[in-house]
């Protein structure tokens, strides 16, 4: 009797090891909508529009041209010279002023601004906005959200940005995240992108666009010399590129940053 319970012992215990050993059957993927289909086959058009695989392929983009700040959706400045360097995915120089003195680098999540005193981190708010920014950026949505399977799309039918016959597809990450991308419906070029987020301060809902006008071909790709931000429908910067150049041989150094200074830490006694 003790062999054949000890028999039957091991045959369940061995059973349930191979159970266990045994990964769960996949869970099959939904069917893509025809709604959906009409996004993607839209998206797809834009890129090929752009560019098709060279767009796809930029490793690091150099821009030239002039920068407008605006206040209450007026600009407040005659405009300052800039020097972009940006290295794709998360990297990015930018340099400002006739001079070149004065330097804003972001690596990854972090921020820097650098100027005659020195290096110093990024004010937050600043920093915030950049990475906001940064993250719903054309060059981020269409290389990371649009090849993500968890990335839902939609196609919102024809739409009117900008002036220009358009149609509306909006993209949701895994984070329920989104992003709008008004397409001319002629040339499949991106007219305007938007997004909205929630300021956790204050729980109100902010709309975020960008415009983008004067295309160009270079080295192959289509580029938008004129670009405009808004912040809830006021204008908010707007830049004009007097030159474009990408994959260049743009060294790392560009990017490498030692922070040298507090601006909020006093050396001496206040005056």
């Amino acid at each position: 009797m003790r062999s054949l319970f000890s028999v039957l012992l091991f045959l369940l215990l061995t059973a349930g090891a191979f159970s266990q050993a045994t990964p769960p059957a996949p869970k099959p993927i939904a069917p893509e909508s025809d709604n959906s289909r009409k996004a993607r086959v839209l998206l797809q058009q834009m890129i090929e529009a752009l560019g098709g695989q060279a767009y796809l392929n930029i490793r690091n983009i150099e821009q030239e041209g002039r920068t407008y700040s605006y206040y209450n959706g007026k600009p407040n400045s005659l405009g300052t010279p800039f020097w972009r360097f940006y290295k794709f995915p998360d990297r990015e120089r930018v340099e400002v002023t006739k001079q070149r003195d004065v330097a804003f680098i972001n690596v990854g999540d972090k921020g820097y601004e650098k100027t005659y005193k020195g290096i110093a981190a990024m004010e937050p708010d600043q920093l915030r906005d950049y990475n906001r920014r940064h993250d719903h950026s054309l060059e981020i949505v269409l290389r990371q959200w649009l090849p993500d399977p968890t990335t839902a799309l939609f196609y919102d039918g024809p739409a009117v940005a900008e002036q220009k016959p358009c149609d509306s597809v909006t993209l949701f990450n895994v984070r329920n995240e989104s992003v709008t991308i008004f397409i001319e419906s002629n040339k499949h070029l991106p007219v305007k992108k938007t997004f909205q987020w929630r300021d956790s301060a204050d729980n109100l809902k902010n709309d975020e666009g960008e415009v983008f006008d004067n295309w160009r071909l270079e080295q192959g790709i289509m580029t938008p010399h004129t670009l405009l931000r808004s912040h809830n429908g006021d204008i908010t910067n707007q830049r004009f590129l007097t030159a474009v150049r990408y994959n260049t041989d743009m060294p790392d150094s560009l990017f490498d940053v030692t922070v040298t200074y507090d601006p909020y830490k006093h050396s001496g006694p206040r005056q």
